[in-house]
């Protein structure tokens, strides 16, 4: 398994500076240590600098490869309104729940591209996957969160197959979601979630 890079996406903002950068940093200092990646301890540094001359809020990519290569790439961020609503559709594509590179973050996207690609951009903002056992598992760039009517939300385990996000990891540090398993007729006893470290908590709306 050479063939691919970590990937990162963060939010820069001028004012608040990288959102969740401690977060994203374990994450990726963990994976290039489960893989024998070099270079992890340079990424903070090379971040600073990508953003050093910024003026306003920024999508920054970074890459880290087997060798230790980082690239970095950024481009100017619009965050979503607060009152955005995704509409999501289920992919037919499935993910493998034995698939431990599910877990971390990488340019390995073949079967998140499958997925997105059964639905056009006019018919879905985001398309979610299950794993073949049918449990409900992520969004192609997103997690998925459920709130069943308590105090906090669910979201899938990593061991159905899928991302450690770290907007996810976020929320459960802060008790305002829990791990729970969730099955196709869940997502439509609740109000749905998706999302991410870039554009944060999205409300979402599941079309059938």
């Amino acid at each position: 398994m050479t063939d691919f890079s970590l990937i990162e996406t963060l939010r820069y903002e001028p004012e608040a500076g990288f959102l969740r950068l401690r977060l994203h940093l374990a994450r990726l200092t963990r994976s290039a240590r489960r893989l024998g990646f070099a270079g992890a301890a340079a990424a903070e540094a090379r971040l600073r600098e990508a953003v050093r001359d910024a003026e306003g809020a920024l999508r920054v990519r970074l890459t880290l490869d087997r060798q230790g290569v980082i690239a970095i790439t950024t481009a100017p961020f619009t965050p979503l309104p607060a009152d955005a609503l995704w509409r999501v559709r289920i992919a037919s594509t499935r993910l493998d729940s034995s698939d431990r590179l599910l877990r971390m973050k990488t340019t390995r996207r073949g079967v998140y591209e499958a997925a997105r690609n059964e639905f056009s951009s006019a018919e879905a903002d985001e398309v979610l996957l299950f794993n073949e056992k049918g449990e409900v598992c992520e969004g192609t760039t997103t997690s998925i969160f459920l709130d069943d009517g308590h105090d906090t939300l669910k979201t899938p385990p990593i061991s159905c197959g899928l991302l450690a996000g770290v907007l996810r990891t976020e929320l459960i540090c802060q008790r305002r979601a829990q791990v729970a398993r969730l099955s196709p007729t869940d997502l439509q006893g609740g109000r749905l979630y998706v999302g991410n470290s870039l554009r944060g908590l999205i409300r979402a709306e599941l079309v059938v």
